[in-house]
């Protein structure tokens, strides 16, 4: 207590001092009443921290050697931009009353309403997060081997782990691949998935994750709304029905399957993603190589797409894509050091597929035709973009004698009973060993060039369907706006 006067008796203070601790005491007595009052009064009520489910936190201790974010996640990342499902458009003729949707009870639609639990909330903060830090692993280790530029195999990756294994195992194989950026893109979670990721350790990794996958929003758009229209409902029943998405089935007259849709929102996304948001990647001139993870690669893929890429500069510069081979295995004798340039076509050039930045960017301008037109595999969109959209068809150089195998023998197209992934192992490594005085050519010759006297490029003989909600174009389209 200051004196203003700047003289004061040393009883007032004593008495002001006095004075200071009566009021400490009283305050601190009513901080502690205050205190108990709150404490007891909570005790009666339900704790509103969100706890981290068992599964998932088991799920982010599996696998050591990943990146595992602190939860939850800081909230820049972790809240996920949630698209509204589109309400049903009334139908012209809406005056009669057999065409109107009927209305539902207040009382069912609330009960309808879709819930998050906490694993799914745990999973999406994860997911936010790796794609936020982008964390290169075995960045310094391979530091010197990897020049400005090089290649980066972009590997599209859904739940089949024992393929997964296969394809890691024939990139270790592989000549030169301590020069090459790995990027794993994931729709699905997996603890057994991150090990198989984990254990590469002869290059340079990047995980990425599809952030609309089905298993972050498992009852929800773009997964599984319980509201949606069931597949094969009739129109006029799903208005009546009052359905999400009941006017929006598509060419034949089915409604969407998130299951189907989602492997070309993810083909989308990634290419999006790697192109135009990867950090490590932001002034990328080289080559992007696409394949999935049933693929198997030959130990010289990386050696002949080299001489790909010098062979284009030098002799086919109008070439869009580089493919490392088609599905129909050609003998390696006399092949192994030929290449064809075709008109792509995506039965037969789907696999393997390598392209350059200025191709992706003439691709990315015709993302509305890519997200609208109802198919639901990315390569036949693709097909119908190379006639449709695009300045000029997509012209490919391909090797005659493939350097990447389809493993995969069951799938989202392949219904077999039972995988045999060892099978499939044995069958390509004893083509590959048979092969293998015919593998790293000194160079290459382009033996034919397809199509001829002016011929264009090739429309897709059939439209599959399955790409018919608004929802899912909207959706697609909106990857170029996400950060």
């Amino acid at each position: 207590i200051s004196d203003r006067g700047g003289q004061q008796s040393q009883g007032s203070l004593l008495a002001a001092h006095n004075r200071q601790s009566k009021l400490v005491v009283i305050l601190t007595l009513v901080v502690v009443v205050c205190g108990l009052a709150f404490w007891t009064s909570g005790k009666h009520k339900k704790s509103g921290v969100v706890v981290v489910p068992k599964e998932a936190d088991s799920a982010r201790r599996s696998s050591s050697s990943q990146v595992q974010p602190q939860l939850p996640a800081t909230p820049a990342v972790s809240r996920i931009p949630i698209v509204p499902p589109i309400a049903p458009v009334a139908p012209a003729n809406e005056s009669h009353p057999e065409n109107r949707p009927e209305k539902r009870p207040e009382k069912d639609e609330k009960e309808a309403k879709p819930e998050v639990d906490n694993s799914t909330l745990v999973y999406r903060g994860i997911v936010f997060q790796l794609n936020f830090d982008q964390t290169v692993r075995h960045e310094e280790r391979f530091r010197a081997s990897r020049k400005k530029d090089d290649l980066v195999v972009v590997v599209q990756v859904h739940n089949r782990p024992d393929y997964l294994r296969l394809l890691v195992d024939s990139l270790r194989k592989a000549w030169g691949v301590e020069s090459i950026l790995l990027v794993f893109s994931h729709d699905f979670w997996s603890p057994e998935i991150n090990q198989v990721v984990a254990s590469v350790d002869f290059c340079q990794v990047l995980q990425i994750f599809f952030p609309f996958s089905i298993q972050l929003y498992p009852q929800e758009f773009p997964g599984n709304d319980p509201r949606d229209c069931p597949r094969d409902i009739a129109k006029a029943d799903a208005l009546k029905l009052g359905c999400i998405n009941a006017e929006y089935p598509d060419s034949f007259g089915h409604y969407r399957e998130a299951k189907f849709s989602q492997t070309k929102h993810h083909w989308w996304w990634k290419l999006h993603f790697v192109w135009d948001r990867v950090r490590a990647l932001k002034d990328h001139q080289g080559l992007v190589l696409l394949i999935e993870e049933d693929h198997f690669l030959s130990p010289d893929f990386l050696h002949l797409l080299k001489l790909m890429s010098v062979l284009k500069r030098e002799n086919c510069p109008d070439c869009d894509i580089l493919s490392l081979g088609s599905y129909g295995h050609i003998s390696y004798a006399s092949k192994a050091n030929k290449v064809e340039v075709k008109a792509w076509k995506s039965t037969e050039h789907n696999m393997g597929m390598a392209l350059s930045r200025e191709t992706y960017q003439k691709l990315i301008q015709c993302t509305d035709t890519f997200c609208t037109y109802d198919d639901y595999n990315w390569d036949w969109s693709l097909q119908h973009l190379t006639v449709t959209c695009l300045p000029s068809y997509w012209k490919v150089m391909v090797s005659e004698a493939p350097r990447v195998f389809h493993a995969g023998d069951c799938g989202m197209h392949h219904k077999k009973s039972a995988c045999m992934p060892s099978s499939q192992k044995t069958k390509i490594e004893n083509i590959l060993q048979s092969s293998s005085n015919q593998l790293f050519p000194k160079n290459l010759l382009i033996t034919k060039r397809l199509p001829a006297n002016g011929a264009g490029g090739v429309a897709p003989h059939v439209k599959n369907g399955g790409w018919g909600d608004i929802r899912d174009h909207e959706l697609c389209k909106s990857y170029l706006r996400l950060q």
